[in-house]
Formats: structure tokens, sequence, C-alpha cells
């Protein structure tokens, strides 16, 4: 685990936080802007210096105040990819990415073997010929993420990377940063305040309000509880990660495994054993006290109710099940509740009308 403990006095609030984050994959830290992100990022990165603090990363430790330690930044072993991705303009690509590596004396064959592969995981062999300025905004941001990962990095720091892009851009960047996800062992520190992003790329997540953590854990599990049950979104909905275990070329649908149970989804091309995540809005979940016969909905799983909450509004209610091991939630009417005499501990039937892929 990576530790993290900062204190840091801001013009508005104090930055206020201790994490141990996995060692691994992308860990998201999302709130509003204001809330203390990037000055998270930048303390990591030691281009601030908070007090009475600790971080350590990938087993170095690059600051302790009790133990007078303090690394500067140049020799922390990180990548840091901003909103702009500070090319420079006069070098071609294949010079801009090899720029670090001339100034790294220790990089080494280590280094131009690391170039290749994020040149390779990041699809840019052919641009690197091309000017800056003959890229996209999207290749251009792709080009950067290379440039930090051939140093090597322990962490690749991410703030907010897709956020200068239109939304052309971001989903021509996000496939790329989920094949960085998983197939790198590299941690990601990923400044976002899109939800999206956070249903699509986290593993982890990290919620700052006001410089403090508000909520800190696996994104399934954050996702779906029922104190925060928008965290930005528009809908209420549980994320599910699972891999593509069937496919029905018959119907054109394929079915994706998760814990304790499987969903039909549209196959859209999937391959199988491919990892997914799935996105199931509440509002199109019901619920059956007996196991449903002769329905239209293929989705079908037996679940027990966990908690019965008040909802955005009088009429309706917002109902936690557990599947199994599997998280999920329903919005149904009070009424219905009443009719069918739930209650938590109840053993329900969910009926999945609707199932996203999230990409």
């Amino acid at each position: 685990m990576n530790q993290i403990s900062l204190r840091l006095p801001r013009a508005d609030f104090e930055l206020w936080v201790d994490l141990s984050l996995p060692a691994q994959g992308i860990t998201a830290l999302f709130g509003a802007s204001g809330s203390g992100k990037t000055s998270l990022l930048r303390c990591v990165a030691g281009l601030e210096r908070a007090r009475n603090s600790v971080v350590r990363i990938a087993g170095e430790t690059w600051q302790d105040d009790a133990a007078g330690l303090f690394v500067p930044t140049w020799r922390r072993s990180l990548g840091y990819v901003f909103q702009e991705s500070s090319l420079f303009e006069h070098l071609s690509v294949r010079d801009n990415l090899n720029y670090g590596l001339q100034r790294n004396a220790k990089a080494g064959k280590q280094g131009q073997t690391a170039l290749k592969q994020a040149i390779e995981l990041l699809g840019i062999g052919s641009l690197l010929q091309r000017q800056p300025q003959q890229l996209s905004g999207g290749e251009r941001q792709r080009v950067a993420i290379a440039r930090a990962l051939a140093l090597q990095p322990k962490v690749l720091l991410l703030d907010e990377p897709l956020a200068s892009l239109d939304m052309a851009r971001r989903r021509e960047v996000m496939p790329w940063l989920e094949r960085l996800r998983d197939e790198l062992r590299t941690p990601m520190l990923y400044v976002t305040h899109s939800g999206d992003e956070v249903a699509r790329l986290a593993d982890h997540l990290v919620v700052l309000e006001q410089g403090r953590i508000k909520s800190s854990g696996p994104v399934a599990e954050l996702l779906h509880q029922v104190e925060h049950p928008a965290l930005g979104f528009a809908e209420t909905a549980t994320l599910l990660l699972g891999e593509v275990d069937q496919l029905d070329p018959v119907w054109h649908l394929a079915r994706v495994a998760f814990a304790s149970g499987a969903v039909w989804v549209r196959d859209t091309g999937l391959a199988l054993g491919r990892p997914v995540r799935l996105r199931i809005l509440a509002r199109d979940v019901s619920l059956a006290i007996a196991e449903p016969q002769h329905s239209s909905i293929q989705n079908q799983l037996p679940c027990v109710i966990e908690a019965i909450v008040p909802d955005s509004h009088a009429s309706q209610r917002l109902v936690r099940l557990r599947c199994g091991n599997t998280l999920l939630q329903a919005r149904v009417t009070a009424r219905a509740i009443d009719a069918l005499g739930l209650r938590a501990s109840s053993s329900v039937w969910a009926q999945v009308k609707s199932v996203a892929l999230v990409e």
C-alpha cells in the first residue's frame, strides 16, 4: 500500500488527509473544484510541501517530517501529466519522447525499453515523425502520457488529463487509459470531477470535500453506498466488474459473469475473457417476491434486501440489495414496498431490465 498523510493550509480550507492506497491500478481523486484534489497531487510530487506529513510510494519514502526527510521533486520517481500536454512545439514527437530520457542518466537501455512499451501501449508509433501542432488534442495527451511512462515512474500522476478535450477526443483517449490500467503495474493517481471517468477508469475512489476525505474505498463499493447514491451522477446506479464468459451469436448477446451471478448484454464485438464494467441504473431494476416466470426480462438475480431508504421524492424508495457477493440497487415506489410487504432481510428476485457497458 502507498501511504499519503498530509496537512497543507489553503486560503479557504486545510488539506488534511491520511490515506493508504493500492499499489497498482487507478485511484481517482474525486470532488468539486477547490476540494483539494490537485493540491494533494502536488504534495505527492513535492511541488508543494505539506507539514507534519508522510509520503511513501512503492517502498520509497519521499517525505517524513518526523524524520526530517523531504526528497525534492527531481529525485522522486514519478510521472506527471497535466491538463495541457506541455509538449515542446519545436521538437518532433520522437524528440519529445526522448527528451526526458536524455536528461535521465540512469535510464539506459531500460529507459528505451520502457519508451518502446509506452509507444505500443498508447498506439502512437505512427505519430513519431509529426510535430506537436499536427496532432489532435487526444494524440497530444497520449504522447504526454508516453513521455511520463518512459521514465519508469513509481507512480503516474494525472491532473484532469481529459478536461481540456472535447467529447470526441475524450472518447479517443479513454480506451488507452483503460489499457494502461489493465496492462501496467504502475499505480496512477487520477484527479477528476467527472463521474463518468470514475465509473469507467477507477479501481479505487477517494472523495474529497473542503480538503477532507469524505469517502475512500473500492469504486464499485463506494458508488453503491446509499449515503452517497450519486456522487455527481445524473442517475443512481451500481457499477459491476465482470468478465465475458459466453457469446450467443444467434441472438447477438454476450454473457458477463461477476461475483455471484451473470447478466446478458448486447454483443458489441466483445471477446471471450475480456474484463468489462457494467452500469445498472436503479430505475432499471424491479423486484418480485417469487421467481418470475414467462417474463421478457432475461436477467434475474436472487437477492436479499439490506436496507430500504427514502429517495429524492416521497413516492419513491431506494432499495439496497445483496445478491450473493454482489451489491445492487433498485428504485421502486413506496406503494409497491408496502403491497409486497418488503423489509430488510426479505428475499426477493431482482429483475434487471437494462444493462449498460461502461465504455
